[in-house]
C-alpha cells in the first residue's frame, strides 16, 4: 500500500507570494517550478500527479513537498524557502591577504626582493611567497590564476610601469 504524501496548507500570503512567483516572467525557471510543486500540493494533487503534469521526476515533487513542509516552522519567507540550501565545501587554502600580497609583488620589480630576473613569472612568485613566509605551500598555477582573474601582466610591467621613450 503506497504511503500517503506529506499535507500542505498555504496561508493566504504564502498562495499570494507562491503565485506571483509563477507569473513573474523575471523569476528564474528553477525557483518558478519549485513554486508550481507546492501550489499543485497544496491542492492536493499527489507527487505522481505533480510530476505528470509538470514532466519533472517523482523524487523531486517528494524533495519540495517534504522541504515545504519541514520549513514550515521557521521564519523563511517564501524565496528563502525554495531557493537551494547552502552546499559545504572545503575551506579556503588561502587568505585574501595573501592573495593582495601576492599581487603587490607581482607590481613590484623582482630586483627588490634579490631575484636576478627582469620579469616575475609564475613559479618565481610562488617560490618567493613561499621564501618569505606568507604561504606555506602554493603552485605556480595558482599564482598564475590569481594574476589572470586580477588581469595582472607582470612579465609587460615594464611596459606600463616605464613606458618606451
Amino acid at each position: 500500500m503506497p504511503c500517503q504524501p506529506l499535507t500542505i496548507t498555504l496561508s493566504d500570503t504564502d498562495q499570494q507570494a507562491l503565485e506571483k512567483l509563477v507569473n513573474r516572467p523575471s523569476t528564474p525557471q528553477q525557483i518558478a517550478q519549485r513554486a508550481r510543486i507546492v501550489l499543485k500540493a497544496a491542492l492536493g494533487q499527489n507527487n505522481a500527479e505533480i510530476a505528470r503534469a509538470l514532466d519533472i521526476s517523482i523524487k523531486m515533487a517528494r524533495h519540495w513537498r517534504r522541504y515545504w513542509v519541514e520549513t514550515t516552522e521557521q521564519s523563511k519567507t517564501v524565496m528563502e524557502r525554495l531557493r537551494d540550501r547552502e552546499r559545504p565545501g572545503s575551506p579556503l587554502k588561502f587568505t585574501l591577504e595573501q592573495q593582495v600580497e601576492c599581487m603587490a609583488m607581482a607590481c613590484r620589480d623582482p630586483m627588490e626582493y634579490g631575484r636576478p630576473i627582469s620579469h616575475w613569472s609564475s613559479h618565481e612568485l610562488a617560490d618567493e611567497l613561499i621564501k618569505l613566509g606568507i604561504v606555506e605551500q602554493i603552485s605556480p598555477r595558482q599564482v598564475g590564476r590569481w594574476l589572470a582573474e586580477a588581469e595582472l601582466k607582470p612579465h609587460q610591467s615594464r611596459y606600463w610601469l616605464f613606458p618606451p621613450v
